[in-house]
């Protein structure tokens, strides 16, 4: 077996090794029925509630009929992916921190991060099967939903122009590939999962709300800090666009947040030899 080949089978344990733990543990079935309960109950409210898009849009043509002038057609498709996918980015924030926590932490309490390190598996081999099996299981999570949109979006008129919502997605896919990995970072600095949470969810929260921060402050600053904001970029790709800048910034949000944990492995592995 080749070099390739090698590092591929090793990352491919310890992905197969994280997905086991996920589905072995309780918790993880725990986070799947909440998150889907109150997905579910944002789908319902969003489009059949008394404030919802269908009624909103009915009440718009019973308006503009009634008044006789001619509007143009009220795109339910275009404002529910804007309103639910902006929602399962928010409540995505509580359930990533979660998701994140036990990456490293769980290995520095039960003691086995220094067989990772002293193992012939590479740091960055171990990171990166670590990050995959939890954005797996959150795309486990996610896919599901799909099929309520689906039988939503079959009933649109307009019909939906697809390239929106498959934008929306894949949005919300980077977004939770940053966050991971943001969170394996801070796992990677403690034994404690509940402490890994609590600062995954902080710093995440900062990062959603930097362009607040940056209007507050405004001016270059306020500009330069807008770029750093996990909602400004993410609500554009909810919205159908599709940025190089937005690109740039989940990838180099992932990036740090593999490399940092690979690099703390490194160094331990160091200290041991």
């Amino acid at each position: 077996m080749g070099i390739i080949g090698t590092v591929f089978s090793n990352w491919l344990a310890i992905y197969r090794r994280e997905l086991q733990g996920y589905f072995a543990s309780p918790l993880a079935y725990g986070i799947a029925g909440v998150f889907w309960l109150l997905a579910g109950f944002f789908f319902v409210a969003i489009l059949l509630g008394p404030e919802g898009i269908i009624v909103q849009g009915n009440l718009r043509a019973a308006q503009a009929q009634q008044l006789g002038i001619t509007v143009p057609p009220f795109d339910m498709a275009e404002q529910f992916i804007q309103l639910y996918l902006g929602t399962l980015g928010s409540l995505s924030l509580f359930i990533l921190p979660i998701l994140s926590m036990g990456l490293y932490a769980e290995e520095r309490k039960r003691g086995t991060l220094e067989l990772l390190a002293t193992s012939p598996i590479t740091n960055w081999v171990v990171a990166l099967g670590k990050w995959a099996g939890a954005l797996t299981l959150y795309i486990s999570l996610v896919l599901p939903l799909l099929l309520l949109e689906i039988i939503a979006f079959s009933k649109a008129n307009p019909p939906v122009a697809w390239g929106v919502p498959v934008a929306a997605h894949v949005g919300l896919i980077l977004l939770a590939a940053a966050v991971l990995s943001l969170g394996m970072f801070v796992s990677s600095l403690t034994d404690s999962t509940v402490m890994a949470a609590i600062l995954t969810f902080s710093l995440v929260l900062l990062l959603w709300v930097m362009d607040l921060i940056a209007a507050s402050v405004g001016g270059a600053i306020g500009d330069g800090l807008t770029q750093f904001s996990l909602l400004n970029h993410f609500n554009g790709w909810v919205s159908g666009a599709i940025e190089t800048r937005s690109l740039f910034l989940f990838g180099t949000y992932t990036f740090l947040g593999i490399f940092l944990p690979a690099q703390a492995i490194e160094t331990l592995r160091f200290q041991r030899t």
